[in-house]
């Protein structure tokens, strides 16, 4: 029987950086309409939802289209509100699509969802590529992962990993996380409830949960950039792409 694959976009009207993110406009269109335009052609996604606390952006989706769902505004993390749409979910595998990545690559979430609709034993997936620069790699907000052989994670970072010795940049290959998440539905609810966890409040990256308390990440390499919008700048920066595209 064919897996049920169902993609929800997080999105939220509060921002400490950014408020209101989801619905600045973005070449005549509410940013999260390029998301869900964009993410709804991926050929492995049989559904796909927004996943909102804020009637706003309820009725900006149900506007051009889309569907979405109301949640309770007291979630602390994306995951959290995933797993509250997934209790009552008809869904095998669940894509966590982030709200603001307005450029997303319908490939990418492909490339994400393909380890687990492959393999029965694989329950999280995510995606990582290569870092370009060393100002990337010593930047906090790049995300680090290394992987083992069969392409699992063995950790993620704000730090350099590998750690980059004197004189040896290009010597090494060094991968950014891009924050793309899968998930097989069961296990989802069971993250959601799993406690935080020492690595995860250091660093401050959620996925180390899931490390932590023993679970397997299969993390893709893609060539596709996904390019996130947290400041008004970055907004502009999306603007500039898109008038070149």
């Amino acid at each position: 029987m064919a897996l049920r694959v169902v993609g929800i976009i997080p999105a939220r009207y509060a921002s400490t950086r950014f408020e209101g993110k989801p619905l600045a406009d973005l070449a005549g269109k509410p940013m999260i309409q390029h998301v869900y335009e964009r993410s709804r052609r991926a050929s492995c996604l049989d559904d796909l939802l927004v996943a909102t606390d804020d009637e706003r952006i309820f009725q900006a989706v149900r506007s051009f289209g889309g569907k979405a769902v109301m949640t309770r505004p007291d979630h602390a993390t994306g995951t959290d509100r995933l797993a509250e749409v997934c209790e009552n979910l008809d869904a095998d595998i669940v894509v966590n699509v982030q709200g603001d990545e307005p450029l997303i690559e319908p490939a990418a979430i492909e490339q994400a969802a393909q380890p687990l609709i492959a393999d029965a034993s694989i329950v999280m997936g995510t995606l990582m590529n290569d870092i370009a620069s060393e100002e990337e790699l010593l930047n906090p907000n790049v995300v680090k992962v290394v992987v083992d052989e069969d392409g699992f994670a063995l950790y993620f970072s704000r730090s350099p990993i590998p750690y980059p010795r004197p004189g040896t940049w290009g010597q090494a290959t060094y991968y950014r996380h891009i924050g793309l998440y899968v998930y097989r539905r069961e296990f989802l609810m069971t993250y959601a409830r799993l406690p935080q966890t020492p690595l995860e409040k250091q660093e401050k990256l959620e996925q180390l949960r899931a490390l932590e308390h023993g679970y397997r990440i299969r993390v893709v390499l893609t060539e596709h950039l996904c390019i996130g919008v947290d400041t008004p700048e970055d907004l502009e920066r999306v603007r500039a792409l898109l008038r070149q595209a």
